[in-house]
């Protein structure tokens, strides 16, 4: 069933005539007068796939609903998916089955920073258009990619800046899984915090993908006392760190613990109880009082089950295929030069969040919101900017 908001005539779209296929398909893609083909690329197994399986979920939900009202151009959707398998040089080497020989218009997919930089040159060489959805570091723009997940300034600086104003924070032990997005955003967190808060870092460590063993880094947390735990742990990990934390009596609930990627997803395999009081920096809750929000919950949830909750990642991997579908039709055609072209001012009234803008960054403008996890699994919302968040990849002072 397509939920109420996806058809307002606020999101513009065109009718079924629109174009003829001779001046929508300019490229070699996978286009033809009643199809149109788009990849699906996340891990579904592995490490991250606690993370990246509800990405897939929205992503085929979203065109599930785009196809319901007519697809885009008049063509319906068809999709291709492949499992990067939470291993960087197997997402590059789909991303390429995928722009070659699947000649797919567009692909939404990668979680990690790690996959993300895997397939870029992939999208580039082969010019194929990314939707990526994660929250990341920032320092990076391409005219193949749209990120609708937030980028530095609009999660980890107005986070940093947020918990020190409400909780007056003087000091930080900074946590991060191994690999490019955790130790960026870390490097970045220590500058903010160094730099412009005048607060100070009293640690700093990462551990592998898939690591289970923390016991060690909680002891140096408890004899360091940080006004801040800032953790950016991801994937699988987070059950473990979370399980131990509360073991060795660590109360969140008068501990400060900061996040930027633990979403409802991974709180579903952590156990609410074992994070309760935990503060998150995001641009999405599954919690958020919208019209639009409770129309997609609710069509998300029958579609793949009553008790299925919805992270910040997977609402940005549902603006994906909306954003694509816009931006054709603002272009008139699925000409990868040509959507990369329309994509700035493209606007989505419809987003869960709210709404939503594509800058000409190829970032999107969006609210910045902290949420403090409950027993039940969900956050509750405790602040939220008053207008969007104007997205800069590259701020001063930060590379």
């Amino acid at each position: 069933m397509l939920s109420a908001f996806a058809a307002t005539p606020a999101l513009g779209f065109i009718g079924r005539s629109a174009l003829a296929a001779s001046a929508a398909n300019t490229t070699g893609l996978a286009v033809t007068d009643s199809e149109v083909t788009v990849g699906i690329l996340h891990s579904v197994t592995g490490t991250m796939a606690i993370s990246e399986t509800g990405s897939v979920e929205a992503e085929k939900l979203a065109i599930e609903q785009i196809n319901s009202i007519g697809g885009v151009l008049g063509r319906k959707i068809k999709f291709v998916q492949e499992d990067g398998a939470s291993d960087w040089p197997t997402f590059a080497e789909k991303a390429k089955k995928l722009l070659v020989n699947d000649k797919c218009a567009a692909v939404f997919g990668c979680w990690t920073s790690a996959s993300r930089k895997a397939v870029l040159p992939v999208f580039e060489q082969y010019n194929g258009m990314l939707y990526y959805p994660t929250f990341y570091e920032g320092l990076e723009q391409s005219k193949n990619v749209i990120y609708t997940g937030q980028e530095a300034t609009q999660q980890i600086i107005a986070g940093l800046n947020w918990v020190t104003k409400q909780k007056g924070a003087k000091s930080f032990y900074l946590l991060g899984s191994d690999y490019i997005w955790p130790r960026t955003s870390n490097k970045i967190a220590r500058k903010h915090i160094e730099n412009v808060l005048k607060t100070k870092v009293v640690g700093e460590e990462y551990f592998p993908l898939g690591h289970t063993q923390f016991n060690s880094v909680i002891n140096k947390i408890k004899l360091t006392k940080p006004d801040v735990i800032y953790a950016i742990i991801v994937g699988g990990s987070n059950v473990a760190f979370y399980k131990q934390l509360k073991a060795a009596g660590i109360d969140l609930s008068k501990q400060t613990l900061l996040t930027i990627s633990v979403t409802e997803d991974e709180i579903d395999g952590i156990g609410g109880e074992n994070i309760a009081g935990a503060y998150a920096c995001m641009k999405y809750f599954q919690s958020l009082d919208n019209a639009n929000n409770k129309g997609f919950v609710s069509a998300f949830q029958k579609k793949w089950g009553d008790k299925t909750v919805i992270g910040d990642v997977t609402q940005a991997a549902y603006l994906g295929p909306w954003l694509w579908k816009l931006t054709v039709e603002k272009a008139g055609s699925f000409d990868i030069d040509k959507v990369a072209a329309a994509s700035p001012g493209v606007e989505f009234k419809g987003a869960p969040e709210g709404y939503v803008r594509i800058h000409e960054n190829h970032h999107l403008w969006s609210k910045t919101r902290v949420g403090r996890a409950r027993a039940d699994g969900q956050y509750e919302v405790i602040y939220e900017t008053a207008e969007l968040v104007q997205p800069d990849p590259f701020p001063k002072g930060y590379q």
